[in-house]
């Protein structure tokens, strides 16, 4: 859509540039704002990991490994040997990223996983951005600036700059602006085959890129064509058969496409079915956290953390957000049919995000909520947590702020030059101006368009991004990535560092794997896989000499040490294939040191690690 209606512009070329150069600003300053977001990274890039989720930012820099691993050596990218051995890890059961890091391999190999994580951060943060704007602009507002505004919002949301703490799969939205249109679109006559094959493509490739999010634009959807059919019945009658049968398309595609990683997901190799104990489903939205400033914004404050307690930072809007998006509603509501959608998603998923029970400045009060009555075990809900479905919330937020800014940019504009709108076709399901285009009045009051563009600034600006937190990490020994390993490591054998990675203590030595490629195999590791009973957990079950290392390094004293621990020790070394144990600097090297010889004797110094050669005593 353009400024104006094709008709009534003269051919010449003036008028077709403003728009592209509109939207080369737009997309240039979201670069620039996802170059600033990641800016701790680029001071260090190859030492530095996010301050507030390490151990997660290692985890996708070994995944951006992964990828280029089963690009070069041609392996199935559905599950990995190289963690969690011998048994392995389901990576399309975990946040694998398949449809980023895969296309991304050649980079790399190239720039090596560290700086691909910066690099991909900084740019999904801007893509998601661009998409949101190419969606408002194109199909619900006028105002290029209203849609720089709302597609800001949309990539860089305070929820989803929390979540680019180490999470990237949740900033990697670029997509879902494009699914929201084709389905929106689905009820054009005529192109219902296109528009459901490209629906399919876009939901197959999300599905390789992050499934909860999936689910929630999809649930959010749902809602949109509800209140939407509720509002305007008779065009949903006439556009139902078009839209359902553009659906079936969308939907046998994505059958057809992802039949296969589905399955594997479900019933391949270390997958599993549900977390055990539903751990997620107490992760609630407090009602404080609506209205207070999140902690990476210019606003926020970190240390408000502490009352708030668990939540994620997914609203964390702040009072001015909240107070201009209730005048927002109220003032619109009854003039555009957008607002009215927007007002549905934002009450639906505030009040599904609560949880099991209603939270108030960090303290339960008692009240149950939604998802007490919500079985622990019911399927595709089941690892979801309430609190990230004010994602859908932002999302909503984004685009009011949109609407807001184009209502205000129509004021002081004389009724007789506003251009002319398209008839719509009863048939199609309202996707621009229906949507967007408030209802004509008699008079235009001007002083509203500088207020109402002050308003929005006053309350957006607060949560103006300030740069992720980072922290200096210890590189790997030089023994590892000078390749000291390999006459140690024969093909099939693995690599046991000191400490096992894990969930808690699998921070430096997991990224030993990811630095050097994943060319050794090592065992624990970082993700979720099955355990006796087939539920989920994080990481792998604990062996007896894992146990002993965790619980020494907790300590900082080595236990006495009997024969039947020196026995579990090469059990354990036996069944994770091992041929040499590595110990590299770290806070608790002595302590550690002196554990791993009294289990298996002295080791060498060689280059700057310990090293135990066990293949003599595993056989």
């Amino acid at each position: 859509m353009t400024d104006a209606d094709p008709a009534e512009v003269e051919p010449t070329r003036r008028p077709r540039r403003r728009p592209a150069r509109a939207d080369l600003l737009a997309l240039g300053a979201y670069v620039l704002l996802g170059i600033f977001v990641c800016l701790n990274y680029w001071g260090d890039v190859t030492g530095r990991v996010s301050s507030h989720l390490p151990t997660d930012h290692s985890w996708f820099e070994w995944l951006f490994a992964h990828g280029a691993y089963s690009v070069r050596h041609l392996e199935n990218p559905l599950f990995t040997a190289r963690q969690n051995a011998p048994d392995g890890v389901n990576m399309i059961a975990n946040t694998s990223l398949l449809g980023v890091t895969l296309p991304l391999a050649p980079l790399t190999m190239l720039l090596g996983p560290q700086v691909m994580y910066a690099l991909y951060l900084g740019g999904a943060l801007a893509a998601t951005a661009g998409t949101g704007y190419w969606m408002l602009s194109r199909h619900l507002v006028r105002s290029r600036a209203a849609a720089f505004v709302g597609g800001a919002f949309l990539g860089f949301a305070p929820g989803v700059i929390h979540h680019a703490n180490g999470q990237p799969n949740f900033v990697s939205n670029f997509l879902l602006p494009l699914i929201v249109v084709r389905v929106l679109r689905l009820g054009e006559p005529g192109r219902w085959r296109r528009n459901g094959l490209v629906l399919g493509a876009l939901v197959t490739y999300q599905i390789f890129i992050n499934e909860e999010m999936l689910l929630l634009t999809a649930l959010a959807c749902l809602v949109v064509v509800l209140a939407y059919a509720v509002q305007r019945p008779r065009a949903t009658r006439a556009a139902a058969g078009t839209f359902l049968a553009g659906l079936g398309v969308a939907g046998g595609l994505t059958l057809v496409l992802a039949a296969y990683p589905i399955w594997y997901q479900f019933n391949g190799p270390q997958s599993y079915r549900g977390l055990q104990g539903g751990v997620f489903h107490n992760w609630g939205e407090d009602l404080v956290a609506f209205v207070t400033f999140a902690r990476d914004t210019w606003a926020g404050d970190p240390a408000v953390e502490k009352t708030i307690g668990l939540t994620e930072q997914n609203t964390w809007f702040g009072w001015p957000l909240v107070l201009l998006s209730l005048v927002a509603l109220v003032l619109l509501v009854r003039r555009s049919l957008a607002t009215r959608i927007v007002a549905v998603l934002i009450v639906v998923f505030s009040v599904a995000a609560i949880g099991p029970w209603v939270r108030f400045d960090g303290m339960e009060t008692g009240v149950r909520g939604p998802w007490s009555y919500v079985p622990d075990d019911l399927p595709l809900v089941e690892m979801m947590m309430p609190t990230r479905l004010t994602l859908v919330v932002a999302a909503a937020v984004g685009v009011l702020l949109a609407l807001t800014w184009d209502a205000a940019h129509r004021q002081g504009r004389p009724v007789a030059d506003r251009p002319r709108v398209p008839a719509q076709r009863t048939a199609e399901p309202a996707t621009s101006d229906e949507l967007a285009a408030p209802a004509p009045v008699a008079v235009r009051r001007r002083w509203l368009r500088p207020v109402g563009y002050a308003a929005v600034a006053l309350a957006v600006l607060p949560l103006f991004p300030r740069p992720l937190p980072a922290q200096q990490i210890d590189p790997p020994p030089h023994f590892i990535t000078a390749g000291g390993w390999r006459p140690y490591v024969p093909a099939g054998r693995t690599l046991v560092p000191v400490p096992i990675p894990s969930n808690v203590h699998g921070l430096p030595t997991l990224r030993w794997s990811a630095l050097t490629g994943q060319e050794f195999p090592v065992p624990g590791g970082y993700f979720i896989g099955p355990n006796e009973l087939g539920e989920g957990v994080f990481g792998a079950p604990n062996r007896p000499t894992s146990t002993l290392i965790y619980s020494t390094m907790d300590k900082g004293a080595v236990p006495v040490l009997t024969d039947e621990n020196r026995r579990q020790a090469i059990e354990d070394l036996r069944f994770w294939r091992a041929s040499v144990v590595v110990l590299g600097a770290h806070p608790r090297e002595a302590v550690l040191r002196e554990l791993v010889t009294g289990l298996l004797g002295s080791p060498q110094r060689v280059d700057d690690v310990w090293v135990w050669d066990v293949r003599a005593l595993v056989g």
